[in-house]
């Protein structure tokens, strides 16, 4: 097998995992022997990583039903996992959690060789979490995945069962079906959190609207999971009742999918207009530190 895996250090103190598409930085806290053998193990696993989800692509991109046969790789069951959950309602392929999924599978071989307080694996954005008790990690929210604007943070803590954290929308690095500038997901692991980002920022959208330019995936991707359907590539003006109109819809779904364990918050961005989607405030603090906004611009 020829090697193409690039992996160095950045900053003496995280690791740059890079494969084709699969981009990682990964930090590891602890001991300095324990760090090393984190990262040796980070990179033992990540140089296979690309092949094994290339030897099943063609599985991969097909749509999520309840009679799937499961592949065989481990990271690819962990997408499998992750959209099965979806399956019965929508169409969904194994790729809608690839990135959570690649950063959940290079962290669990980190935290299986090593003893470590903390790591993060951070795959575009998509992000997996380890955490010791007592220990806890701040997350920035950010407004669109195209550029580094953050409008607030959330602190994970060691009691709390989130390890994953995603952001989809139709400005990110896959194709949405939806309007949605950005949605962060908050759940047990990465491979989940990506997949519910997914269908969250999909649901995000004003069918029909003019100003909204949609393309058929195929055009933009010959080999795109997403066949013939349409993908947003452009969204025009939009009025401040149409961009509520947009945001209902998706915090529907984040309500269903925090109702049904899925997803422990979601905060939804368009147009300057956060919407929040968490446990009641008695019960839960996540995202207390995420305010929803009203419109800035439209």
């Amino acid at each position: 097998m020829k090697m193409r895996a690039q992996i160095r250090m950045l900053d003496g103190r995280r690791l740059h995992l890079q494969d084709g598409p699969i981009d990682l930085v990964v930090e590891a806290f602890g001991a300095a022997l324990e760090v090393e053998a984190a990262y040796r193990a980070a990179g033992e696993r990540f140089a296979t990583v690309l092949d094994e989800l290339c030897g099943e692509l063609s599985r991969l991109r097909q749509a999520c039903v309840l009679e799937s046969e499961w592949p065989r790789g481990s990271t690819a069951r962990r997408m499998m996992a992750a959209v099965m959950p979806f399956a019965e309602e929508y169409f969904i392929t194994p790729m809608a959690a690839v990135a959570g999924a690649v950063a959940e599978e290079i962290l669990a071989a980190m935290t299986t060789a090593a003893d470590l307080s903390r790591a993060y694996v951070n795959d575009g954005g998509d992000i997996a979490l380890h955490l010791s008790p007592c220990e806890r990690f701040v997350i920035g929210m950010v407004e669109r995945p195209d550029r580094a604007s953050l409008f607030g943070t959330t602190t994970i803590e060691s009691g709390d069962r989130v390890r994953g954290v995603a952001t989809s929308g139709w400005r990110g690095r896959s194709f949405s079906l939806g309007i949605a500038d950005a949605v962060t997901v908050l759940a047990d692991g990465a491979a989940a959190a990506d997949a519910a980002a997914t269908m969250i920022a999909n649901a995000v959208d004003l069918p029909g609207h003019p100003a909204i330019v949609r393309v058929p995936a195929c055009e933009l991707a010959p080999d795109s999971d997403l066949g013939d359907r349409l993908v947003t590539q452009g969204v025009g003006a939009l009025t401040c009742y149409e961009v509520d109109q947009a945001l209902a819809p998706g915090a529907r779904v984040a309500e269903l999918l925090l109702r049904m364990g899925l997803i422990r918050a979601a905060a939804l961005n368009l147009r300057g207009v956060t919407r929040v989607v968490r446990p009641l405030p008695e019960s839960k603090r996540i995202f207390s530190s995420v305010q929803e906004r009203g419109l800035v611009h439209a």
